[in-house]
């Protein structure tokens, strides 16, 4: 029989893919390429990186894979904590993946507008912008789902004691900056600073559970 702790392994395994590669994609390629106030310089960008352009485009569907696989793996370990909140974390997930799969046509839509000779029209700046700040709003629009599932997550680490109870309270707290920054972002004027600073328990929370399940796995037993 499979034992928890292996299973935790694989889940923190999954985790570190669907960091590494969204950190790859969202802060080092389109960080690198994308300047959302000047199209020229964009368009300027990805023709010059079309390779980087497009690993940004894998590394971002190899993190959502990642991702929809993660919460069924915690499900073996959570589902005799609380089963509803169990699958509700499953749930939570999978509505986020749908979201930020569809979104992630935003990103390709450049490579299919801008020619190969990077021709350079005021509406070809136009169109790049729009979908890659298209992309950008998918992104916060799908920030209520992944955000939302840190809470039922918070919730089972904490009482399966499992895990040190902070990184339970971390995660729930996580989840209502989540939500927090999502009100700020479509209501007021986006800060990047704040949003950092709202953001920080949930990144804290979810580091810490990656590398809990990596390299301390939980309490050893079989299903």
């Amino acid at each position: 029989m499979k034992s928890i702790k292996s299973t935790a392994r694989v889940a923190g395994a999954l985790y570190l893919i669907l960091i590494l590669c969204g950190i790859f994609a969202e802060k080092y390629v389109r960080t690198t390429i994308v300047d959302v106030v000047d199209g020229g310089k964009t368009i300027e960008n990805i023709t010059e990186n079309v390779f980087l352009f497009r690993l940004g485009f894998i590394s971002d569907l190899f993190m959502l894979l990642a991702y929809f696989l993660l919460p069924m793996v915690l499900y073996r370990i959570f589902k005799d904590t609380h089963k509803w909140m169990a699958q509700t974390m499953v749930l939570g997930v999978s509505v986020a993946v749908a979201i930020l799969s569809t979104n992630m046509l935003n990103h390709y839509a450049p490579l299919l507008l801008i020619p190969e000779e990077g021709f350079n029209s005021v509406q070809l700046k136009q169109q790049v912008l729009f979908y890659l700040r298209l992309h950008k709003e998918g992104y916060h629009i799908a920030q209520v789902f992944f955000g939302f599932w840190l809470f039922p997550l918070g919730y089972l680490v904490y009482r399966s004691k499992l895990f040190p109870n902070l990184i339970g309270i971390l995660l729930m707290v996580g989840c209502v900056g989540y939500l927090t920054d999502f009100v700020i972002h479509f209501l007021f004027t986006d800060d990047a600073t704040l949003t950092a600073f709202i953001t920080l328990p949930a990144d804290l929370g979810e580091f810490s559970l990656c590398l809990f399940l990596l390299v301390k796995g939980v309490k050893a037993r079989t299903f």
